[in-house]
């Protein structure tokens, strides 16, 4: 199958985020040879990019964390119940990084234009930016969810005079807003943490709003030295949690229903103590149906609705701010006095779900004819997420297919790993991983990856592709889950971003496993338990591929070169 061409190296990493130095750990596990490019100056991937005010996780500390060591616990502790952009890059940078020394086998400032994989030597060839290559036999794309923004899609910004800035690449200096009048264009969950950072020092602060959010309240705190005792001393109890839970979180569902429970006050009191609790607890550890029973979500919707209410002073933008939607249909950001921001005099909230915008010299003007002036404008649009980065890439597969015009109608993947055509190249944290916690989904996924390679180091086997069977049986999976939910169709119509609704022209698909992590996670044990029998291997040419019991994996023309 091979020629006896050497590999450059055995691995070639896409991104030096959570998921690449993950995976280039997981590499050194395994005595193999590999080399990370990363488009950034610095590891972090989204967290090296997003650096805008405001920027901090929604996943709480305690499992927001890399989990393959455990001496790095034991060297780091966070600052704040939801770590800031800073915190979460030097974690990455000096205790991930360095301590493992990995950042020698990081290009930084090296972009990857092109992966290509060539059937008669079995290898990948990447090609950077600068016009270098390299080749390896896995392709680990470790470009993460989230890192291809979405560019502002108006024609009039060229001829705009002021500043303007995309939250995905804020720039390293910072910007003074004191005396400005800025633009804030996007309510997303960037928007919601930009607004309330700027609001108190902006001249005037306007914020374009398309589909307004249900913003749960964050309740941040900075975690003291006597916390922080208790959270290294309960991390692995805290991880293995997360690991049992639909979502990835350190939470437990409560086995109540709003039916089961009946009492208004009753159901009161349970919203009030997931409201007061903060973050992602609201509907995690409240009522357990409210992604699948109408009632349930209703209930839960409107005491948001209430909520926005008694905190938003102006009951018309109050009312703009309360959205009419299921609650889940966009995913809920976590709010640091995000409704607050609008009652202070300078702050001002313009409605456009009905009009479209663009720029003009002096700033923003609307198809209605309303025109606003400023002096910056920030647009906090989101990502082209889950395919963006890979599909933007030129990667061709078995018999040069294009991944880009394969996802562009079709996207098809085995529980987000694997992918039909595209032998050895693995992806991290890519489409169709559950939705949720990532740090916990990587470290599940990574461990497969780090096992199936091991495999096939073990018994010689050159190449693996995982069969359209298997791929067919995940995506029936991946569809179930998904119209079990109440907003598989209200998330289109709401733009929401795991959909890809929110990108004009990209296909609308469901682009995350709404299964929940543990039956994720199970789809992969299987595989790992039944020796990959879902997949085809295919021994080196010229090498005795080892028969430990692995021939039933192999397709027939493989088993024929044992």
């Amino acid at each position: 199958m091979t020629s006896p061409k050497t590999a450059d190296y055995d691995a070639i990493v896409a991104g030096a985020g959570f998921s690449g130095i993950r995976s280039l750990w997981e590499l050194g596990q395994q005595g193999l040879t590999a080399k990370c490019f990363e488009a950034g100056s610095d590891v972090g991937g989204a967290w090296y990019w997003n650096r805008y005010p405001g920027a901090r996780t929604d996943s709480e500390a305690w499992v927001y964390a890399l989990n393959f060591a455990p001496e790095v616990r034991e060297e780091w502790q966070y600052s704040e119940r939801y770590p800031s952009q800073q915190e979460v890059q030097q974690y990455m940078g000096r205790v991930n990084s360095d301590r493992f020394d990995l950042r020698k086998q990081i290009d930084f400032n090296t972009e990857i234009k092109a992966a290509h994989y060539s059937d008669s030597d079995n290898l990948w060839t990447i090609t950077t930016a600068k016009g270098s290559s390299s080749t390896c036999r896995y392709f680990l794309a470790a470009t993460g969810p989230l890192s291809i923004a979405k560019e502002p899609p108006f024609a009039g910004l060229k001829s705009y005079k002021g500043k303007w800035y995309q939250s995905s690449t804020w720039p390293k200096d910072k910007i003074d807003f004191r005396g400005k009048r800025v633009a804030v264009v996007g309510t997303g969950a960037t928007g919601v943490q930009i607004i309330p950072k700027i609001a108190p020092i902006a001249k005037q602060l306007t914020v374009f709003q398309r589909t307004p959010n249900y913003v749960l309240p964050g309740r941040n705190y900075v975690i003291d030295e006597y916390q922080a005792v208790d959270i290294k001393q309960g991390f692995n109890a805290n991880w293995k949690q997360a690991q049992e839970h639909p979502f990835g979180l350190a939470m437990n569902s409560t086995g109540h229903t709003i039916k089961s429970v009946g009492d208004a006050d009753k159901i009161k009191q349970v919203l009030d103590s997931g409201w007061e609790n903060g973050g992602f607890h609201y509907q995690f550890e409240t009522f357990d149906d409210l992604f699948t029973d109408q009632e349930s979500n209703d209930v839960a919707s409107e005491y948001i609705r209430r909520k926005i209410a008694a905190v938003v002073k102006d009951p018309a933008t109050a009312e703009l701010l309360s959205p009419k939607y299921p609650f889940l249909s966009k995913r809920p950001p976590c709010g640091h006095f995000y409704y607050e921001a609008y009652n202070r005099p300078n702050v001002k909230l313009v409605d456009i779900s009905h009009d479209e915008i663009d720029m003009y010299e002096n700033g923003i003007q609307t198809n209605s004819g309303a025109k606003y002036e400023f002096d910056i404008i920030i647009f906090a649009l989101g990502f082209d997420a889950a395919t963006g980065a890979l599909a933007e890439m030129d990667v061709r597969g078995s018999q040069n297919a294009s991944l880009g015009e394969i996802w562009s109608k079709s996207l098809e993947t085995f529980a987000g790993t694997l992918v039909p055509r595209f032998p050895n190249m693995f992806l991290v944290c890519g489409p169709h991983i559950p939705f949720g916690n990532m740090p916990i989904v990587l470290d599940i996924e990574v461990n497969w990856i780090g096992k199936t390679i091991q495999h096939m180091q073990k018994n010689n086997l050159a190449k693996i592709e995982v069969t359209q069977k298997a791929v067919d049986a995940w995506s029936s999976q991946l569809d179930e889950a998904f119209r079990a939910t109440l907003f598989a169709e209200s998330a289109k119509a709401n733009h929401a971003w795991f959909v890809g609704a929110n990108i004009p022209g990209k296909i609308s698909t469901v682009l995350f496993y709404f299964g929940g992590v543990p039956t994720w996670a199970s789809w992969l044990e299987n595989e790992y338990k039944s020796n990959w029998a879902s997949m085809n291997f295919f021994p080196a040419a010229g090498v005795e591929a080892k028969s430990d019991g692995i021939a039933s994996s192999l397709p027939k023309k493989a088993v024929a070169a044992l």
